[in-house]
């Protein structure tokens, strides 16, 4: 079976790209299909099994469309291998899934060379096998400039050595081993998992990390440093060091809570380098030479966003200006920072890293390209039809209360901080302002941007979580209208509005009844009376429901009304 396009999900109608969303879609069935094709041809006994189809394309769609752009369609018995790690990882008693296995790199200049092929199937190790000494597969998403460089470098020293008798296929290529994990994604995963391959002396050359749309994580590793004859004996270490982790609830749920951590150190900033928290089970540093730097996507008083990639990874990079960096602003960073590699859930946005070292200040997270709701809404005018409204304010609302369930109040919480993946998933975003709530409960300063903001916090009054759902019904009703709060007033004359009047934005007359209700619900003036996020995910859920329902009814009703309406004609 072969899929066309048009049996691709488009989605709602709000992509900010549809030309780029149709290229993305034709890309992910021509990966589906080559892989199809050449699992066929290497008569792979799953492959001809009944429904195999269907299953090797729901693989496809639970990962987001930048795993059928990376992954290398030439080794498709890779794709199977992710596929199963995926359902081992069902069971819990299976997770972490594990698989290792040696892969080469060839140097840029061998891969030019005629006889410097690099196999892509068994059937062409098997055949290169007379001629070259231990050839392995590439790994499975290819190999990036980072990982050239290191076959060449490993070049030029076996060159010096001399030694071609143990390690004759080196001139060939570098051997590196390829780590693949499957697990249910959840907070710190990535960091946990990079510190236990740091802990075993393994060095990470290239990472790829893939959440599902269903709550399972793949996350993928090309390391040096362990000798590469011994791969069965490198997969029994790093089960005994899961074995060891998992003893101190490293991958346990209990973990996951910033709560339940050993004491933070305290947050320092000098001109060094920047002290962030610790816990002392993070890995998140990063490299500035390991980045490289595409289009600049944003730009701000204090920094610009980029596009770019590290260790071949799709990312956005955020840098702060130097010349705007003074000690609040290293605060601000470092508080950025030291919240956002807490936390790892399907709609807030994954941080990846960061470089601490002043003056190159910058926070490394996934690239989101659909880009922001602020911007679809104001810039594009674009608009969201019900349907597409509800599913974009249910997971901004499950990454609301995620973060809430771990203690983190956003504090700014407007369009601008929510983006869109190329699935059309929105996720929370900008963790500038954020904080984890204080022991008391309450929070005094005064932070967030005035047209989004609750009473309580424009007062500089004690707040807590509330103030974030306050910020969610305006929110809500700029997904309804489509237009800027309060757009007649300046930012100050609303914020006293709201203070001093209850000023709120008019709702519209042809609103849902319940989604009404729910607005007024998040804006009352008291903290008090505004709903959890647990229980507006319940409201808006019943109301999507009740959305799906009605259009199906409608429908029906279409559908009978013009059946009846032929009859009358054909009686007369």
């Amino acid at each position: 079976m072969v899929i066309e396009e048009a049996n691709e999900s488009c989605g709602t109608s709000w992509s900010s790209s549809p030309l780029a969303q149709s290229r993305q879609q034709r890309q992910k069935l021509d990966a589906y299909n080559e892989v199809l094709r050449r699992l066929k041809q290497l008569n792979i006994e799953e492959a001809n099994q009944p429904h195999f189809e269907d299953e090797l394309w729901t693989h496809f769609n639970r990962l987001p469309t930048r795993y059928a752009l990376d992954v290398n369609v030439e080794r498709a018995e890779d794709v199977l291998m992710h596929k199963r790690l995926l359902h081992l990882a069902h069971d819990p008693d299976n997770r972490p899934a594990i698989e290792v296995r040696l892969v080469q790199v060839p140097p840029m200049h061998d891969r030019n060379a005629a006889d410097s092929v690099v196999p892509t199937s068994p059937r062409e190790v098997a055949a290169q096998g007379s001629s070259r000494q231990s050839v392995h597969p590439p790994p499975a998403f290819g190999s990036s400039p980072n990982l050239e460089a290191l076959a060449i470098e490993a070049n030029k020293s076996e060159d010096i050595d001399g030694d071609n008798s143990v390690h004759a296929n080196a001139q060939f290529s570098r051997s590196l081993h390829e780590i693949t994990f499957s697990s249910d994604d959840k907070p710190k995963l990535l960091s946990q998992l990079t510190a236990l391959l740091a802990d075993i002396g393994l060095n990470i050359q290239e990472a790829h990390a893939f959440s599902t749309v269903d709550g399972f994580s793949l996350d993928v590793f090309v390391v040096d440093g362990w000798p590469y004859e011994e791969t069965e004996q490198l997969r029994v270490t790093l089960e005994k060091e899961v074995f060891r982790m998992e003893k101190l609830g490293w991958f346990s749920n209990r973990s996951s809570s910033p709560t339940s951590e050993p004491e933070e150190t305290p947050m320092k900033c000098d001109p060094e380098h920047l002290e962030i928290p610790n816990d002392g089970t993070d890995v998140w540093e990063i490299d500035p030479e390991q980045l490289k730097f595409g289009n600049k996507v944003a730009s701000g008083s204090y920094g610009d966003l980029y596009k770019g990639t590290y260790c071949s990874q799709e990312v956005a990079i955020k840098v702060l200006k130097p010349e705007r960096i003074n000690s609040d602003l290293q605060k601000e960073f470092a508080q950025e920072v030291f919240i956002m590699r807490k936390v790892r859930h399907k709609n807030v946005v994954q941080f990846i890293g960061a470089c601490t070292k002043p003056p190159s200040l910058c926070i490394v997270t996934e690239f989101m390209s659909g880009g922001s709701v602020y911007d679809y809404l104001h810039k594009q005018k674009g608009v969201f039809k019900l349907p597409s409204l509800i599913k974009v304010a249910i997971d901004v609302s499950k990454g609301m209360n995620y973060l809430h369930q771990n203690n983190i109040i956003h504090r700014d919480l407007k369009a601008a901080n929510l983006l869109m993946d190329e699935n059309e998933v929105v996720k929370v975003a900008d963790f500038g302002v954020a904080r984890v709530k204080a022991q008391s409960g309450v929070m005094t300063a005064e932070t967030g941007t005035y047209r989004w903001m609750a009473p309580e916090v424009i007062e500089h009054k004690p707040y807590d979580h509330k103030a974030d759902v306050f910020s969610f019904g305006i929110v809500l009703w700029e997904l309804l209208t489509g237009k800027l709060p309060y757009e007649y007033l300046t930012p100050l004359q609303a914020a006293v509005g709201v203070v001093q009047k209850g000023l709120r934005p008019t709702i519209p007359k042809n609103a849902h009844p319940k989604l009404a209700e729910l607005l007024e619900k998040c804006w009352q003036q008291d903290p008090a009376l505004r709903p959890d996020f647990s229980e507006i995910i319940e409201v808006l859920q019943q109301i999507a429901k009740e959305v799906g329902d009605g259009e199906q009814e409608r429908r029906k009703e279409r559908s009978s009304g013009g059946f009846l309406s032929m009859l009358r004609r054909g009686h007369h």
